[in-house]
């Protein structure tokens, strides 16, 4: 029998939660890296709706945000015939799998998550979504026997989460779950907001990525400049404008330009133009899939099919380990 791709590729799954529109710090620090493992690995890209109802709790938003989150990965060039793109709501077996490893895990042992400690030490009420985030991550790694799972170095503790759970469940029962291995794309950098800060939504510091002309030109005339003029010399890496722009042009004749004393008023104009050149094909295919909604909803569907495949299989496997069938 002749080995399809998906035979020879280790597989690679990520959750990404609807949570509004993407700015450049979410494309450089972690949506590029979907894209350029595509090739690499059999992909499989959940949305993460049923983790977003920890923070979005109005029927309407949750679905124009789930479908434009959709949109925003076809743009940047997620290809549906090279990986699998799927809701986690569309997979009745995450939650079936959270409940089983629920009656494994302790609960000084979900105390430790860092979601969790961050909530009590800012005296909130943690709800049981929040407090019990971490087993439904688990099952959402678990259930497709990834090798790989790409987080940032912040996220490290989901991953070992994932690890501990399918150690106790393999000890308890029988061996049926993989340890994936967090990874960590070393180069990539925190990108810095408009204000110096890191790049965030909660800052107000954000560059959008599929934000118009008008809106891209405010931000970047916005970032943060020091007094020095134009001609003096310059070191670009203590600069917040060149570590943006050098994202989008990485070229040594756009570093020697800043190091030479390239004038903020020159640079930021700039960076307007590279910006829009670099995203106006994501825009155009971003145009492609909004026109037309039945060709979104069958990549969808299709990522489903398949999804649901996998993780049946696996929970039923589950339950015949644990005793639910005979």
């Amino acid at each position: 029998m002749q080995s399809t791709a998906s035979d020879t590729k280790k597989r690679l799954l990520s959750g990404v939660k609807p949570t509004g529109r993407p700015h450049v710090g979410n494309y450089f620090g972690a949506m590029k890296q979907f894209v350029d493992l595509q090739e690499k690995y059999e992909t499989f890209v959940m949305i993460a709706d049923l983790h977003a109802l920890n923070f979005i709790q109005n029927k309407d938003e949750m679905k124009t945000l789930t479908h434009e989150l959709v949109l925003d990965y076809l743009a940047i060039g997620l290809d549906p015939k090279k990986i699998t793109l799927f809701k986690q709501s569309s997979v009745p077996a995450h939650t079936s799998l959270t409940w089983i490893f629920d009656t494994l895990v302790t609960v000084p042992f979900m105390m430790r998550a860092h979601a969790y400690k961050d909530a009590i030490a800012k005296d909130l009420e943690p709800s049981m979504g929040l407090f019990n985030y971490p087993v439904l991550m688990a099952s959402d790694i678990l259930l497709y026997d990834p090798e790989i799972v790409p987080v940032g170095k912040d996220q490290k503790q989901h991953i070992e989460y994932a690890r501990d759970i399918a150690l106790k469940f393999n000890n308890q029962y029988e061996e049926l779950f993989k340890l994936p291995e967090e990874l960590i794309v070393a180069d990539v950098e925190t990108v810095p907001g408009t204000d110096g800060q890191k790049m965030s939504k909660s800052y107000g510091n954000t560059v959008p990525l599929f934000g118009t002309d008008e809106e891209i030109t405010k931000a970047v005339m916005s970032i943060t400049t020091d007094s020095k003029g134009k001609d003096e010399e310059k070191n670009p890496d203590d600069m917040v404008l060149y570590q943006i722009h050098k994202l989008f042009n990485s070229s040594e004749e756009l570093r020697s330009q800043y190091t030479k004393g390239l004038g903020y008023g020159d640079a930021k104009k700039m960076l307007i133009k590279d910006i829009i050149d670099f995203v106006t094909p994501m825009r155009e295919r971003r145009k492609k899939y909004e026109d037309d909604p039945k060709l979104v909803e069958e990549i969808l569907l299709q990522g489903a099919i398949k999804a649901n495949d996998v993780a049946m299989k696996k929970l039923q496997a589950v339950y015949g380990a644990v005793g639910l069938t005979s």
